[in-house]
């Protein structure tokens, strides 16, 4: 479970900073073990220009907020969904699911944790958080015009 990928992006993270020009801010916790993140997402032009996140945890949550970061900015939203989307995908298969290396890159490590269903929350923290993030981020420009 605890592949090199994991350990290296939670010895390393990616994009584990206080953000400030952001479009929107998130506050998740996973109630289970106490997993906490503060998410803050800015987009321009419709591409996921930069993800910060501060939190704490354990190895797989801190580690899955920083592959997806790296997998995630540059991204344009749509795409950063349709991403999001297959990693959950990946996380409910329960160890039976094939992922798609092409899409998910390092996030394919997690797919041993979708065999243990108390870590899944764990892996799906971050994501779950940048999902909600980026939809209001959009709404906000929505309503700005």
């Amino acid at each position: 479970m605890y592949q090199e990928i994991i350990l290296d992006h939670y010895r390393h993270p990616i994009g584990r900073i206080t953000l400030e020009d952001f479009d929107s801010e998130v506050h998740h916790v996973n109630p289970t073990c106490g997993d906490e993140i503060t998410l803050r997402v800015k987009i321009d032009d419709g591409v996921v220009s930069a993800i910060g996140h501060q939190g704490q945890g354990c190895s797989i949550s801190q580690a899955s907020a920083s592959v997806m970061t790296e997998l995630l900015e540059g991204q344009p939203l749509q795409r950063a969904l349709e991403i999001e989307a297959e990693f959950l995908t990946l996380m409910q298969s329960k160890g039976e699911g094939k992922p798609n290396e092409d899409l998910l890159e390092d996030a394919v490590a997690f797919s041993g944790v979708s065999k243990y269903p108390a870590r899944v929350k764990c892996a799906l923290l971050a994501w779950m958080a940048f999902k909600d993030a980026a939809l209001q981020a959009v709404a906000q420009t929505v309503e700005e015009q």
